[in-house]
């Protein structure tokens, strides 16, 4: 059997979904990956990328929520840092705060290209449509010959330059992100009911 690790870049996915599939944003990954195997494929990991919300209260409860709901699957969570820094504009001198999620990209380089040395795979599916991850595809392509990297573009994103660093190229689609919700309550891992937040 092939062995695949997928590597989710978890913002970017959201952020895929919010615009035309808000209503299927409670998404089991897991389930959503196992639809992308083919038959002489099996599943060796499940990475999900992501960094904990620190400026809305609510949207740390339902972004909390969620996690616990993912944790419930055979899937690794990989945390970076959120950020807030002060951006000022040039013309008028205001100042508001900004808000960047952090070392996603690099933690998702690192754990690729880390599993492509242990031999952990034969081909990594990256969930993205991030162009800042170009550089590891492209290294992991030249050297590892005997590994392929899949680019799977979340909805309504698209990089060609990490479409033309990669081996292949697909796309989530809305018919299988459908079929991989998670039912509307789940129980967490410590036994509470986690239900599907009303809108977030």
């Amino acid at each position: 059997m092939e062995r695949v690790a997928f590597y989710i870049d978890g913002f970017n996915l959201y952020f895929g979904l919010l615009e035309k599939n808000a209503d299927l944003k409670w998404l089991d990954v897991r389930s959503l990956c196992e639809k992308y195997l083919q038959p002489n494929q099996e599943i060796v990991s499940c990475k999900y990328f992501t960094a904990r919300i620190n400026n809305d209260q609510q949207k740390q409860q339902r972004q909390n929520t969620y996690l616990e709901a993912l944790e419930t699957t055979e899937i690794d969570i990989i945390y970076g840092k959120y950020h807030t820094r002060a951006q000022t504009c040039r013309r008028c001198n205001n100042t508001w705060p900004k808000h960047e999620e952090k070392m996603t990209d690099v933690n998702i380089a690192v754990t690729m290209l880390t599993d492509a040395m242990s031999n952990a795979y034969d081909t990594a599916i990256l969930i993205s449509a991030d162009s800042d991850l170009v550089p590891p595809v492209r290294a992991l392509r030249n050297n590892f010959s005997d590994k392929k990297v899949i680019a799977l573009f979340p909805p309504d994103r698209n990089s060609y330059e990490l479409k033309n660093a990669a081996n292949h190229t697909l796309y989530l689609g809305r018919s299988r992100i459908k079929k991989s919700q998670f039912a509307t309550t789940v129980v967490s891992n410590s036994g509470f009911n986690l239900t599907k937040p009303g809108s977030w």
